[in-house]
């Protein structure tokens, strides 16, 4: 058998050997824990990392500037070496996988407004203040994407079952997160005093939601369809719980109007950029091309001295094509929507901004519509990026994950805010 690390990259390789050397820093700190040994491993694990995650679920402890420098140095590694075993996997490197992935976004920025509302019991709040939100929501990526890619890969399964075979799982999955939190809802702080009926409608929506959508997911791969329908059910489960909740709280303590903004004006972003992009989107595609993808075999150096009426296609069309792909607008949308987010929470509802570099950035500026201008000035660097940026045919996984991990650090607080704005917690 080959091995994974000789096939890689460098900065692949360096980036999976850094998340090792994290693991095993974190499990020896803990290990050493449990062993009642004092050090400074372990005390500086739960000063800096696991105190801040277990006080947030009580009282909004906050981010430090350790925490804050490793969590994105883990991200970054984390993106590098997960587009290596995409690959490796053969898994669908198109724009359709962060379409899969985007109901994910979603579900952890709706989880944690849930938790927020102090809805869960204290078995599950700590699993959905981030970063550990995020682990969870991986978790879940990674047990319907494994189903979805053991089904795939499975010779005595016809192509026609797949599709069917998919939907109960994703049911299964979608039925086991509606057990699991509702249980956990219904035992918590303010669950145990609603009504939690709406929320078995929304269940029921959700579990049956791969019927329902039956028919309208074809353009995704099985390993696709598996996880955005998790995530999408996962998602409809929350936004019940959420639901529950607003309709049992007196409606002054209900502020809608944020979301008349926050969400309103980065979907019509999304809907102009993708409107601008389609036509050359699609004359790319037709000819077999994306904006930004090299020609398989072929590196950058190779590609910028080459002549071809293929390369002049691309170099004519691709600066509006990019606008088109759902990586770019969705990363470019997400900035805008947690700056608007951030500053309406921040200026006229009285919030207090917990993020180290964030509230730095906002006292520099003197008021939160800087935070805003800064996070403009971030999604124009983005689509910049994306416009210039040329990605080797094996590197299109980099490409999407690059994309899904500005939704992350961007759409997800952003909606995450504006959620509990919305319910005044």
């Amino acid at each position: 058998m080959s091995n994974l690390l000789e096939e890689l990259e460098d900065y692949e390789r360096w980036s999976i050997n850094v998340l090792y050397a994290v693991g095993f820093l974190l499990f020896f700190g803990l290990a050493l824990d449990q062993m009642s040994i004092d050090n400074i491993l372990t005390d500086s694990i739960y000063k800096y990392y696991l105190d801040p995650i277990t006080g947030e679920a009580t009282g909004d402890s906050g981010y430090n500037l350790v925490n804050t420098a490793t969590y994105a140095i883990v991200l970054g590694m984390f993106v590098i070496a997960l587009s290596a075993w995409l690959r490796r996997l053969g898994i669908d490197g198109s724009d359709n996988t962060i379409i899969a992935l985007f109901p994910f976004v979603l579900w952890a920025a709706t989880g944690e407004v849930v938790e927020d509302a102090q809805m869960f019991s204290s078995a599950l709040s700590s699993y959905f203040v981030s970063p550990g939100v995020h682990f969870q929501t991986a978790a879940w990526v990674i047990i319907s994407g494994g189903f979805g890619y053991s089904i795939s890969k499975n010779t005595s399964i016809d192509d026609d079952d797949e599709g069917e075979i998919i939907d109960f799982i994703a049911s299964i999955l979608i039925l086991s997160q509606f057990l699991l939190y509702t249980n956990s809802i219904s035992d918590g702080t303010e669950g145990s005093n609603i009504q939690l009926s709406m929320l078995v409608f929304f269940g029921l929506v959700a579990v049956f939601l791969p019927v329902i959508l039956r028919g309208s997911l074809d353009v995704f791969t099985t390993v696709q369809r598996s996880v955005y329908l998790t995530g999408f059910g996962g998602t409809i489960i929350f936004l019940g719980a959420i639901c529950c909740y607003a309709v049992s709280v007196d409606s002054s303590e209900l502020t809608l109007w944020p979301l008349i903004f926050v969400i309103g004006a980065p979907a019509l972003i999304c809907w102009q950029m993708y409107l601008y992009g389609k036509e050359s989107a699609e004359i790319l595609a037709i000819n077999g091309m994306v904006s930004g993808i090299l020609p398989i075999g072929m590196n950058e150096d190779q590609y910028l001295n080459s002549e071809s009426p293929e390369k002049d296609m691309m170099e004519k069309l691709r600066s509006k094509a990019v606008f088109a792909s759902p990586v770019v607008f969705l990363a470019v949308a997400g900035q805008i929507l947690d700056g608007i987010a951030t500053a309406i929470g921040l200026e006229y509802l009285g919030y207090s901004e917990k993020h180290v570099l964030s509230d730095k950035i906002i006292q520099l500026f003197g008021n939160a519509f800087g935070f805003t201008f800064i996070k403009i000035i971030l999604a124009g660097t983005i689509l910049y990026f994306f416009t210039i940026a040329n990605f080797e045919h094996r590197q299109r996984h980099l490409r999407l994950l690059i994309g899904l991990a500005m939704l992350v650090v961007g759409m997800a607080p952003g909606l995450r805010d504006v959620g509990r704005a919305a319910l005044g917690v």
